[in-house]
């Protein structure tokens, strides 16, 4: 009897990452870009992650709670969501938007569409979305409050640095780079968001398809926008890449699993849509920015993308000879 065979369901390859393991893979990515934002902020920024954070994991619970549903707070997405939505905000924000933001992404983006692996957008994004749109004034004040470090960097007393050079002004790419700028608290350091995104990358919790293709076509873009207006400026191309929102958008927002093409060939053309309307809303909409709005909209496309790319199953709409 001890030799009898354990026979179970499919599927029956199984893997020891698990949900839980990949949030908690992401969370620590996200740390370099969250203690940098601390640092460069103040303490103020660390209130606005607490409370963010805090939040989205208490909808979570409280909706399972209400619903009779089994409690989800263990897997750690909430804590991701609500950490990306922290670092998607300006530190002068009041607080109570933070948990405003944190009820939209949680309860009605993910819970009211059945969950985790359910949700059609990326939860975060819409909830930055949601208060940009409702709250616009507040969600581009990035007025640095007292004792905040970059009160310590000129480079941070005037506007961001897309909006800067929107207005053609010049930024200097090495405070760029480092971070001692103005923006939301997780955008402002470069070299931290590529250490995160050089662990998930190492721990194969993401693939290159996606980010390297969305900022692969949006240098594209903008290089081929500078040509058509005087001239290429490398310059210029390497402050839109490290500005901003892209490299936390291309690494940590548009590579999530659930709101991504399954299929590797929609990969690559996911990445592209999303560079090339990041592209189009920086250089030629309104506003400086275009990265969360690209990936919402992005997000949208999906169901199509998959239709267009997956393969035909064997012996099914193939030619005939």
């Amino acid at each position: 009897m001890e030799q009898m065979l354990h026979v179970s369901s499919n599927p029956h390859v199984r893997d020891k990452m698990t949900t839980s393991k990949i949030m908690q893979l992401v969370v620590l990515a996200l740390l370099p870009t969250t203690l940098f934002g601390i640092y460069n902020f103040g303490v103020r920024a660390l209130l606005v992650v607490v409370i963010t954070v805090a939040s989205s994991v208490f909808f979570e619970w409280i909706y399972d709670k209400l619903m009779h549903k089994k409690n989800t707070i263990t897997d750690f997405s909430a804590v991701v969501t609500g950490l990306l939505l922290a670092l998607n905000m300006p530190v002068s924000i009041p607080l109570w938007m933070p948990v405003l933001g944190s009820a939209f992404a949680i309860i009605v983006v993910k819970q009211l569409f059945g969950g985790l692996g359910q949700n059609f957008m990326n939860p975060a994004l819409a909830g930055r979305c949601f208060l940009m749109i409702s709250f616009a004034g507040k969600m581009t004040d990035f007025t640095v409050p007292a004792g905040g470090m970059s009160n310590l960097y000129d480079t941070a007393s005037g506007a961001t640095p897309l909006a800067a050079m929107k207005a053609g002004e010049a930024v200097d790419f090495v405070s760029l780079f480092v971070g001692n700028i103005k923006g939301t608290i997780g955008e402002t350091s470069a070299i931290a968001l590529l250490i995160g995104a050089a662990l998930l990358l190492f721990m194969k919790v993401i693939d290159w398809r996606i980010p390297g293709t969305y900022i692969g076509s949006f240098a594209v873009f903008i290089a081929l926008f500078d040509i058509f207006n005087g001239g290429f400026d490398f310059y210029h191309l390497l402050c839109e890449i490290c500005g901003g929102g892209l490299l936390l958008g291309a690494f940590f927002m548009a590579t999530d699993y659930v709101t991504t093409p399954i299929t590797k060939n929609g990969q690559l053309i996911y990445g592209c849509v999303l560079g090339l309307l990041t592209g189009i809303f920086r250089m030629l909409g309104a506003s400086a920015e275009g990265v969360s709005y690209a990936i919402i909209f992005g997000n949208l496309l999906i169901p199509l993308i998959e239709r267009w790319t997956i393969p035909t199953a064997f012996g099914k709409g193939g030619k005939k000879a």
